[in-house]
């Protein structure tokens, strides 16, 4: 029965923490000025702040991305297929201007714990004081933007692995099942 217990903690722990990370979904232009400000905002603070954030960039000029962008246009309620479009969980901004930054920081941190908001507040306060130093100190930050045609490809990578962890975890608590079961009859 033990091991059953600790088979759930640990799905439920993943599914867990995959809900708490925070994600944005960009839709830009590459002509686009508004756009350009959008990213460099996401690029310069937004994920040095949050640790958990990732970013999706995606090209409406590329075909593939067209009906996905109107589909996004369409369920956040917009009249236009103007751009940049941001999709912060269930929260949609179009447009892009100085003054919608904190909504913005809003939207993300809906989901945050008490921990996560509390780190974000730091990384923010060292970001102000030394930026060069804390950008430099966490250059990997900028792998948590990425665009939509290498996320495809990453995906496909994604599923295969997580089909065979899956697989494993299925085995593991078939296994455990057993065990338990056997463990009765006796």
């Amino acid at each position: 029965m033990k091991l059953s217990k600790i088979f759930g903690f640990i799905l439920f722990a993943g599914v867990i923490g995959n809900a708490m990370a925070a994600d944005i979904t960009l839709y830009y232009s590459p002509t686009c000025p508004h756009c350009h400000h959008a990213r460099d905002f996401i690029k310069s603070e937004l994920i040095y702040v949050y640790d958990e954030l990732n970013v999706e960039e995606v090209n409406v000029m590329e075909t593939s991305n067209r009906q996905r962008f109107f589909d996004t246009v369409k369920k956040c309620g917009y009249e236009s297929g103007g751009v940049p479009v941001l999709v912060i969980g269930e929260k949609c901004f179009q447009g892009y201007g100085d003054s919608m930054q904190q909504d913005i920081r809003n939207a993300i941190e809906i989901d945050l714990s008490a921990e996560q908001k509390k780190s974000a507040e730091s990384n923010k306060k060292e970001l102000e004081k030394d930026r060069q130093s804390f950008v430099s100190s966490h250059s990997d930050r900028l792998n948590a933007i990425v665009d939509n045609g290498a996320k495809k490809k990453l995906n496909k990578a994604s599923r295969d692995y997580t089909n065979i962890s899956l697989f494993i975890v299925m085995i593991l608590l078939v296994i455990g099942l057993g065990a338990v079961l056997f463990k009765k009859q006796k």
